[in-house]
């Protein structure tokens, strides 16, 4: 649900871009696509802009009978297993929190990077945004 192969290049297009500053330029996509990241926000309990909403409505309403996928299982999140403890003075994160990530590959592979300040995931990772810029695993 969370990953899409894609070529470098849509890769690159796509960017942090969401469903109103970007879109697949393969229209006949569009509406699963918007599912798509429907279903992943949804799981992850992630935020949607008020433009990006409204894009989301748009693309679908071209698509009445396009179905949002199932979110399948939530991911398993790694007990400390003697990794690298976080810098004193900082957070460390909840690692009592479902959304709590360990570092930022077991974060990018539940698809959860990057991690931006002002979601709820953000606060449990905060010792994963090592230039304090508000995103951590970018």
């Amino acid at each position: 649900l969370n990953l899409l192969a894609v070529d470098a290049l849509a890769n690159r297009e796509e960017s942090d871009g969401d469903a109103a500053t970007w879109l697949p330029s393969n229209k006949s996509f569009r509406c699963s696509y918007v599912a798509r990241q429907i279903a992943v926000k949804k799981k992850y309990e992630l935020w949607v802009t008020a433009s990006e909403a409204e894009a989301m409505r748009g693309i679908l309403s071209a698509c009445p009978d396009q179905r949002v996928p199932a979110p399948g299982a939530q991911p398993t999140i790694a007990s400390n297993t003697g990794g690298q403890a976080p810098p004193s003075g900082t957070s460390g994160g909840d690692s009592d929190s479902p959304l709590y990530f360990r570092n930022c590959t077991d974060a990018r592979a539940a698809g959860a990077a990057p991690i931006r300040r002002g979601t709820p995931a953000y606060e449990p990772n905060m010792h994963l945004d090592g230039d304090s810029d508000g995103i951590a695993c970018e």
